[in-house]
Parts: C-alpha cells; structure tokens; sequence
C-alpha cells in the first residue's frame, strides 16, 4: 500500500510539519511613524526564531522588539527618528550619512523593517537622489528605496554564529526543529518508489526533472519555476 510523499506530508501540516509557534512570539517591529524621541533598552532576548538575540526596547508607554546591534547593553538610551548618528539610534535614511552601517531597514516606511536582519549582517548607503536612497547589500544586489525610510544604525549582534562547529546530530536537530526546518535531509534517489518520484533504484543517471507549474504536490519536484535549463557555457 503506498504512503503520503513527504511534500504532501508537509502542505497537510500535521504535528510533525508544523512550526512550532512559540519560537515566533516575539515579532520586529519599529515604533508608529508620529513616535520620536528618546527610548530605552529593558532587555535583551534569546529568540529561537532569530539568529540575533533581540532587543526590548520602550518609549513613553510602547513596547517593540528588534534585533540587536553590536554593543548593545541593557538600561542604554537610544534616539527615534532624531539627527545624532549613534549606535542603536533608529533613523530616517535622508538623515543617515553615506558608508554608515545599517541594518533592519524598511522597504517601505512604517513597515516595521524587513532588511538585513541576520545576525552579523549590515549595509550601507552608497547613493542618492532627491527622494531615493540605494543601498548596497552583502550580496552586491543595489536596491533603491525612500528616504523616508528607517533603519537601525550599527551592525547585527551576534557575527561569527556559523564558525563554532556543530560536534553533535542531536544539536543540529534541535537547531533546525526550532525553525520547523526539514533535517536530516535524505536524497529524493535513495527513497523507495512510492515515497517519491525519484525513488526506487532505478534510473541512478540523474538528469535534472523541470517540474510542471501545474503538476500536483506529490509529483512537483524537481527544478520549479528555474530561470534557464541547460548547460553554461
């Protein structure tokens, strides 16, 4: 009798392919865009969901989380929306010299930050125009947004998180469970026929499979939606 593949095992979203939803109780944000002046950090926080420990940050009566920047500490008082380029000091992109490291930056004032949240990461500006300002991220990628845009100045805590090694599979695991991450990951060729399409012994010559956009949950596999097929030349 066949079995559920693993891709309709996890859009079904049972016990085992479900995120566990209190890594993500902790959601970043900035202030309104009417709030400024000056705040306070009350804390710093482990997050599982997060690969930087995140601040606690309050101003008047007003609570929000972001990620923490290098040399943060607890009780340190932080500027919104004001002119003191200062480490922790939340800005507008118009008030932020060029070559200043930034990081959790909005796409599109009010967001809350979207950009350049991992730990360690940071960009800078490196252009401008009457209204936009382009930022060159860690990927070489140029995006152009508005000044009226906020980001946090300094970089993310938390750098060199990839260099310890993981000695145990038990601590892989559980790092990878806290994000609801598929681990350990068997190879689609090694499964049997009716736990995937690419399974069962036969056919070990692999060729690369462009799935059809229209094809079903247990038979897209593959290559989906690739931007070209082919060799390089």
């Amino acid at each position: 009798m066949g079995k559920t593949i693993i891709q309709q095992a996890r859009g079904h979203g049972s016990f085992t392919y479900r995120v566990r939803r209190r890594a993500y109780i902790y959601e970043i944000s900035y202030p309104r865009l009417d709030v400024s002046g000056k705040a306070k950090v009350i804390g710093l926080i482990n997050s599982a969901g997060h690969t930087a420990p995140l601040a606690k940050i309050r101003i008047n009566d007003k609570v929000f989380y972001i990620p923490a920047c290098q040399g943060l500490v607890e009780n340190q008082e932080m500027e919104i929306d004001g002119t003191t380029v200062a480490l922790g000091n939340i800005m507008k992109l118009k008030d932020i010299p060029n070559d200043t490291p930034i990081f959790n930056i909005e796409i599109r004032p009010g967001d809350g930050g979207k950009m350049v949240r991992t730990s360690g990461n940071y960009t800078t500006i490196i252009k401008r125009t009457e209204k936009t300002a382009t930022l060159l991220l860690s990927s070489k990628k140029e995006v152009e947004l508005s000044k009226e845009c906020r980001a946090t100045i300094g970089k993310v805590a938390g750098q060199g998180r990839k260099l310890k090694p993981v000695l145990k599979a038990g601590k892989k695991w559980h790092m990878m469970k806290a994000r609801n991450k598929l681990w350990p990951r068997t190879s689609a060729v090694k499964f049997n026929a009716v736990d995937h399409p690419f399974g069962g012994g036969r056919g070990k010559r692999i060729k690369s499979k462009i799935a059809k956009n229209n094809a079903p949950p247990g038979a897209k596999v593959g290559h989906l939606h690739p931007r070209r097929t082919g060799k390089r030349k």
